[in-house]
């Protein structure tokens, strides 16, 4: 199994997502100890945000100009990387109830005609197919406050987990059986509530790991 190990926390030493990602990568190496695992940093190597030469080079139909090629190359490496991997490990905390500037650069830079979504009118209202499948994501939240799951007295500021879930197309996962995701909450609070979300959040580790072989026909 290959893993990519996508990360997004400015806090590098102290964030809960890197933690859980890290228990996970652990947890999933001590069983499988051939997984591969490739790492992103989004913020020791940031994602360029979008330029007009990206945007032209895009779309272009013909030979890419010069800048427009240097533009895309980052989008290149990050969508070589999606389709070698067969599990996408991302690592997001809420920032302002939403996900990170960097992690949304990366989406932006990924979500690419012609390369991980085709476009097609004659498909009706529903235009937008994905290219890439079979792929499996594992999402790791964390957010100071509590209560933004569906049907949640915060679930309307929630728009970390949705906005992933509404891009995960791009990704080539089936959301259906493909998504998974395991969140920490209370973080501001710092009482009983956050350590009870801690320790949910990391005895729901192995399940995961578990899920993601039964899933590729591997068994645990």
């Amino acid at each position: 199994m290959k893993v990519l190990n996508i990360q997004s926390s400015a806090s590098l030493e102290r964030s809960l997502t890197r933690k859980l990602s890290t228990a996970f990568l652990e947890t999933l190496l001590e069983a499988h100890p051939e997984t591969i695992v490739e790492e992103v940093d989004l913020i020791q190597d940031p994602p360029p945000l979008m330029q007009p030469e990206w945007i032209a080079g895009a779309f272009n139909k013909g030979e890419l100009s010069e800048a427009q090629r240097k533009a895309l190359e980052p989008s290149d490496r990050y969508i070589a990387q999606l389709e070698w991997a067969d599990v996408i490990l991302i690592g997001a905390p809420m920032y302002n109830y939403g996900m990170p500037a960097a992690l949304k650069a990366w989406f932006d830079q990924i979500a690419r005609i012609n390369k991980t979504f085709s476009f097609d009118l004659s498909r009706g209202d529903e235009p937008i197919a994905p290219i890439l499948k079979g792929k499996q994501l594992v999402l790791m939240t964390s957010s100071g406050e509590f209560d933004f799951q569906e049907g949640g007295s915060r679930e309307a500021r929630n728009h970390l987990t949705p906005h992933v879930r509404a891009c995960a197309h791009y990704l080539g996962v089936d959301l259906e059986v493909d998504f998974h995701h395991v969140g920490i909450e209370y973080q501001e609070f710092k009482d009983e509530r956050h350590e009870a979300s801690k320790k949910r959040a990391f005895e729901a580790l192995p399940g995961i790991v578990k899920h993601l072989y039964e899933q590729s026909g591997v068994q645990v």
